[in-house]
Parts: C-alpha cells; structure tokens; sequence
C-alpha cells in the first residue's frame, strides 16, 4: 500500500469519474482521511459497498482495500485540508467550452469553505480559468486567496486501460497562485505519486500544459488522418508509410489514422484554447483545421464503406451493418466523445439496418457475441479495437458471407481477410 502519510491530512475530492475516483483511492492508499463528492446517488452506493462503478485495474485491485467516505452532501468539504476538483470540462454542440460544472463547484467550495484550505482544479481548463472565473468566485464571497484558502492548478493526467501508467507514476506538473500554495500543493502530490512534480512559474503556464498535450495530439492524428484520404486516392498505404518513417530514430513519432478520435480530451480541449485565445486577439487557425480533419472522419469511414459496396453493385440502403465497439478506445468501458454515435446515424441516414456489439456496454448492444452480430450482417465496421474484435479468426467472416470489412482502427489482418475474398477496407490502406 506503500508509505502512509504522517501529516495525516484529509482530502476530498469533488467528482468521483475516470480522474477522480482513482485520485481518492490513491490518497487513502498514502495515508490521508478521504472525502468524496459526487451527485450521483448510483455512483456514491457501489463506491461504498467497495465495487468500482469504472471497470479499470487499479480501481478494481484498489477499491476494495480502502475506507472512502462518499457521498452527496457537500458539507463534508468542511472535514477536509485538501479539495481536488476533478469534475468534467465539455463543450457543447457548438463546439463552445461549457465551463458551468467547474463554477458550481467552486460556489459549493465556498459555501463550505474551511480556513487555510488547499483546493487545487484538476479539471482541465483553459488559462486564465483559475484567475478570471474561480478566484472571483471565493473574492465575492469575502474569501482572499493566500489568506484564507489558497489555490492551485494540477492537470489531470491518466490515460484509462494502459497497463504500465496511471495515476501513481505519471509525472504531474503544479501551479498556484502564490508560493505558499505553489509549496503545499507540490508536498501533496509528491506525498502520494511516485514520479516528478515539476512546479511552473504560473498558474496559467500550469493551465497551459494541458491544453498544449492535448492539442499536440489533436493536430498530430489530423495529419495523420489527412494523409490517410490523400494515401486513400493515390493508392499508398497510410499504415505502412508511418511504419516506414518511425524507422527514424529522432524528429518523428507515429501516430495513426482511424475512424474518428474520443475520449474527453482531445477532441475537447483544443476548443478551450480556441475560444480563450479569440479573447486576446488571436485566432488558433492551426487547431480549428485539424479539428474539423478529425471530426471529418466518422463521415469518411461511411463513404469508405459506401465505396466498397459500390464496387460489388450494392447500396448501403438496405444493407445491415455489424458494429464492433461502441467505446471511444480499446478495452474500457469509456463512451466520451466517441465516433461510434456519429458513424450509427451516419448509416442510419443512408438506409442501412445497422446492429451493435461492445462486451463493455452489454445493455446498449443488440447480440451478445461476435458470432451472432456476423450472422446478422452483410458488412462488418470495426469502429473499437476490442481485444476480442482483433483476436477474430478471418474464417469466421467467411463463414457467415460477410462481403466487406471496414476496419477503423486498421488492426485487422489485411491480407488474410482479403485471401478469404472480403473486400477489406482500412483508414488510408
């Protein structure tokens, strides 16, 4: 369970999802008495009967062996020295940050503020969230940073299913508001991760850091993702091309093409920094184009299926497509931002009867197995990389007459599916 703490401090921590939860467990593992705060009744009943309501290793391993003290009623943020605000940042249908779950917690901080309390935003922001929307909060309510409550900004970092990093050895960076803060936030995390807790020289350059991973990222598969449709009319293949070029040991890292990116950060936080910077003055061009490549391709793996079906004198009207995974990533049980919605009413609208499988969402799915979504199909669309789903032997497709293969994760065996005579179609292959 490692070192426990000898301050002895208590924490609690205000949203109990995919940053939160595993942020308290890991709290109470190093010694602190843990609070947390979450609105729904659902969630606070299993966390307190020791089940984890997210299917993830460290929380299934972990939950168990502590003794967290949830619930709904804010009034335990008064028990705590510590308040982490790990509650969701979402845009909304206009792409547009909606920064309303991060205000209302912080009006709840306040009402139950304790003197000289710590709270630290791990929610992910924009910069100048912490100067310009959370500080006048407190400063309306009488409270002064520095004296009576100090505040600090740790982004989350956790990248949910990866079995070697997670919340206890990924690196984090720090900043507040005054040094005071700046010292008692970097003691805390350097309390209960085992890994560098770099301090920034601001609270806005620690607001940045996030926003700039996650861009890089965004702009990274956009390339990527444009190379895969100009590839896709030269007749190269996309995948091997970047195989190719991460031959080279300095100046190049892969990334890879797909159906569509999800998750709750990169297709997210770009706008935030978007919609700050046009308050400035300055127009994010770069990161408005690769957004609109990125959100191009749930659209573009259609066509690309339409194509095939064309080529064998079918329409995608009438034609009943088997989707594989509705999760925004390969083997958790995660739907944030996730392409797969976006590729269903896609089908939908151009007439096909479509079916759905993902061993993570049993209640959402129309077949309990692969097998049985293959004997209901004519054309299968693999939009999540499923362990399962790759493990798939190509005989199976030919068993049951599957004519076309829409890999969106480019993880199927191209060359044994097509042996079988599948059309096979990947993202740029």
């Amino acid at each position: 369970m490692g070192a426990k703490n000898k301050s002895n401090k208590s924490v609690c921590v205000i949203g109990l999802g995919y940053v939160g939860l595993p942020l308290a467990v890991q709290c109470d593992l190093k010694g602190y008495n843990v609070y947390g705060l979450d609105n729904d009744e659902k969630k606070i009943k299993k966390i307190n009967s020791g089940k984890s309501p997210i299917k993830e290793k460290f929380l299934n391993e972990n939950l168990p062996k502590v003794n967290l003290k949830v619930s709904t009623n804010s009034k335990i943020i008064r028990k705590s020295d510590i308040v982490l605000v790990c509650v969701p940042t979402p845009i909304d249908k206009n792409f547009y940050p909606n920064l309303d779950p991060i205000k209302k917690a912080a009006g709840v901080i306040v009402k139950n503020l304790k003197k000289g309390q710590l709270v630290i935003i791990e929610s992910t922001i924009n910069p100048g969230v912490c100067e310009e929307v959370i500080e006048p909060i407190f400063r309306e309510a009488g409270y002064k940073v520095g004296k009576d409550y100090y505040l600090a900004h740790c982004p989350e970092r956790i990248n949910p299913g990866d079995p070697k990093w997670n919340i206890t050895n990924i690196p984090r960076v720090v900043g507040s508001l005054n040094k005071k803060g700046l010292a008692m936030a970097l003691k805390f995390y350097r309390n209960i991760i085992g890994a560098e807790i770099y301090p920034m020289k601001s609270i806005r350059e620690a607001e940045a850091v996030k926003i700039v991973e996650n861009s890089f990222r965004d702009i990274n598969i956009a390339f990527v993702n444009e190379l895969a449709k100009s590839f896709d009319r030269m007749g190269i293949d996309a995948v091997d091309v970047i195989k190719g070029a991460s031959t080279k040991p300095f100046a190049f890292m892969p990334h890879w093409p797909s159906c569509g990116v999800g998750g709750h950060c990169i297709p997210v936080d770009p706008y935030y920094l978007i919609e700050r910077a046009k308050l400035s003055g300055f127009d994010h061009e770069f990161l408005k184009i690769a957004r609109k490549v990125n959100n191009s391709m749930p659209e573009y793996a259609v066509e690309l299926l339409q194509d095939a079906l064309n080529e064998i004198k079918l329409s995608l009207n009438g034609t009943t497509v088997g989707i594989l995974g509705l999760s925004y990533k390969a083997d958790v049980d995660d739907l944030r931002e996730t392409p797969a919605f976006k590729i269903i009413e896609k089908l939908k609208n151009y007439g096909a009867k479509v079916f759905v499988l993902d061993p993570y969402f049993p209640k959402m799915s129309d077949v309990k197995n692969p097998e049985a979504l293959l004997k209901k199909s004519d054309a299968i669309m693999l939009v999540t990389d499923h362990k399962e789903f790759k493990e798939i032997n190509p005989e199976v497709f030919k068993k049951h007459k599957i004519k076309i293969i829409l890999d969106g994760k480019n993880c199927m065996d191209k060359k044994k599916i097509e042996k079988f005579g599948i059309v096979y179609k990947g993202i740029g292959r």
